[in-house]
């Protein structure tokens, strides 16, 4: 994991601060502690925190182009990059380094930014591109990595996290009430809105240019259902097999110590699996437990290491919610409600001092509908097709009827049956309803002043 920032004037002659730039990447210092580069040119300023992953002593930045017209700062990893690299060498440009790094460099001076297309990986990157007087920014096309940026009529500024990004002192910090009702639906802020009205996430898939104050942004990817045609059951395990062990392959790309992080449930176990098969040999394997009982998953961790014969190591930490909030919130720089950040946070910081690199399962879910929440709207869309008069609206009546649980929390099928109502309810009303935190009828009773007004005419809206 490394960190980006960086600042770029819409005024030609007027130079970014270095005192601005480092307090942006001492802000992200966690993100990056092995290096820290610094660019100033012109209008432009580009900064750069750095974990090393591959060619560890050439791969420094920022990074130029022979001739120095272009600069580079990048947080990620181009699994496609040695390919690439073949295929530019194969046209004459000459590579000073082994960085995945250079190779943007080079595609980019080749292609345009719609090279960007041709890079697979986990990417955030800003490019100054000094002949023409434009800035790049992109992101990778299921935004993995983080990028931030706040667009005013002076200049751009933009960062890996929020808290970085608001060292600028010009980027404003009003809260954007709209976010905070989108936070309350889904329990984070979705792209492109930030908990800052004046502050914005570049979309996955996306690129964007700035030149002389203007932005512009250029989507390059998006899913397409279309071409997929009709095969057999076995053909597509076989597919999903194929693809997965290259995923699992290319990632394993590093100068650094890898291992994985291990559950025990079936995204990381078949992750931690496919990297034996693919030739990483005997696999360091990691897991957290709590002393609370409720929380803890090493048994299952522990099953599956033995199984497939992992070098493994567990901890056992207290879960410390208060003493981590303010650590994890700086972090986030918004609202985020997902409670697996704080055994994420545990294990990462073990983990760590092992190896560098970790593999996890994270993703699996929402590919495969994994989580309980697309059963519930499967249920519910079911539940709304029975008309109310053959049943529905008896079995609402005795939703109304029941009390409301004592807290909010918890598993009682009492809790479960009403907030299944509810839901199902809303989705009648907004069918982009999340299962999430707070259901329509539960914000409408618990906004109040400036916010009400904006969520109701959201909800007239759909």
């Amino acid at each position: 994991m490394c960190g980006i920032a960086g600042k770029v004037w819409a005024e030609a002659g007027r130079p970014v601060e270095e005192e601005l730039l480092r307090a942006m990447c001492a802000a992200i210092a966690h993100r990056g502690p092995d290096d820290e580069g610094i660019y100033r040119q012109g209008p432009a300023g580009l900064g750069m925190r750095r974990l090393k992953v591959i060619d560890l002593e050439g791969g420094r930045q920022p990074m130029s182009n022979e001739a120095g017209t272009l600069w580079v700062v990048f947080n990620g990893e181009i699994y496609n990059y040695l390919e690439l690299r073949r295929e530019l060498e194969g046209e004459g440009c000459r590579f000073r380094t082994h960085s995945d790094t250079e190779t943007i460099l080079h595609l980019y001076q080749r292609e345009g930014p719609a090279g960007v297309r041709r890079l697979r990986g986990m990417f955030a990157l800003a490019l100054w591109d000094r002949d023409q007087q434009t800035l790049m920014l992109a992101r990778d096309r299921l935004g993995k990595k983080p990028l931030y940026y706040a667009h005013r009529p002076e200049g751009l500024s933009f960062a890996s996290e929020l808290n970085a990004l608001l060292c600028d002192p010009q980027v404003d910090r009003s809260v954007d009430r709209r976010a905070i009702d989108e936070y309350l639906s889904f329990l984070f802020v979705p792209q492109p809105r930030t908990i800052y009205e004046q502050v914005r996430k570049l979309p996955p898939a996306t690129y964007a240019l700035y030149r002389a104050g203007r932005l512009e942004l250029y989507p390059y990817w998006q899913i397409r259902y279309d071409q997929v045609r009709e095969r057999s059951l076995a053909e597509c395990a076989e597919e999903l097999d194929q693809v997965l062990r290259r995923a699992v392959e290319l990632r394993l790309l590093a100068d650094v110590p890898v291992g994985a992080f291990l559950s025990g449930g079936l995204d990381s176990s078949l992750v931690v699996a496919l990297m034996q098969q693919v030739g990483q040999g005997q696999v360091r394997t990691f897991s957290i437990g709590f002393r609370e009982a409720s929380f803890s998953e090493l048994d299952q961790a522990r099953q599956v290491a033995r199984a497939l014969g992992t070098q493994h190591q567990e901890y056992v930490v207290d879960y410390q919610v208060q003493e981590l909030l303010p650590g994890l919130l700086d972090h986030f720089g918004e609202p985020f409600a997902d409670s697996s950040a704080i055994p994420t946070y545990h294990l990462s910081r073990l983990t760590r001092q092992q190896v560098t690199v970790a593999l996890s399962g994270d993703g699996g879910d929402e590919v495969f509908g994994g989580y309980r929440r697309y059963l519930a709207r499967r249920w519910a869309e079911l539940f709304n097709r029975w008309p109310a008069w053959l049943g529905r609206g008896g079995v609402e009546g005795l939703g109304r009827v029941l009390r409301e649980p004592a807290t909010y929390y918890g598993h009682s099928r009492r809790k479960q049956f009403k907030r299944f109502l509810e839901y199902a309810a809303a989705l009648r009303e907004a069918p982009q309803t999340s299962w999430g935190f707070f259901l329509p009828r539960r914000k409408e009773r618990t906004f109040t002043g400036k916010i009400l007004p904006i969520y109701s005419t959201q909800i007239r809206a759909t």
